[in-house]
């Protein structure tokens, strides 16, 4: 059961990212703005939309899979900088508390590791 629920937890955080990346090149705009708002160039858009789909893919299928949900929680509490917006708009804040029970849970995953369902093992 233990293993299973690790793929399916795995598997909905992995798929988060996955239509993050998607949305990003199909919508870039938002995206866009809120780099652009804190002094980044726009552009970096395309790149963290292939980091999300290849984090995405990594975290679900391997290798590393403990790698990658530190590297994935890391993200998600630095992107939380984007969603603090308290008086534009307090609905960000609830994105950015999101943000870190996504990280809370990926910390879990990189303690536990990626259980018996991984496409690619680390070679440990």
């Amino acid at each position: 059961m233990a293993n299973i629920a690790n793929l399916s937890g795995r598997l909905l955080i992995a798929l988060l990212f996955m239509g993050g990346a998607v949305q990003k090149l199909g919508d870039p705009a938002p995206v866009r703005a809120m780099i652009d708002g804190i002094g980044l160039p726009g552009g970096l858009v395309w790149a963290v939309a292939l980091f999300n789909l290849v984090a995405g893919l990594g975290l679900l299928l391997g290798p590393k899979v403990r790698v990658w949900a530190l590297v994935l929680a890391a993200y998600c509490l630095f992107t939380s900088y984007f969603h603090w917006q308290l008086r534009a708009d307090p609905w960000q804040m609830t994105i950015m508390v999101k943000n870190w029970a996504i990280a809370g849970g990926l910390l879990i995953l990189a303690a536990q590791g990626p259980g018996r369902f991984v496409l690619w093992r680390d070679g440990r």
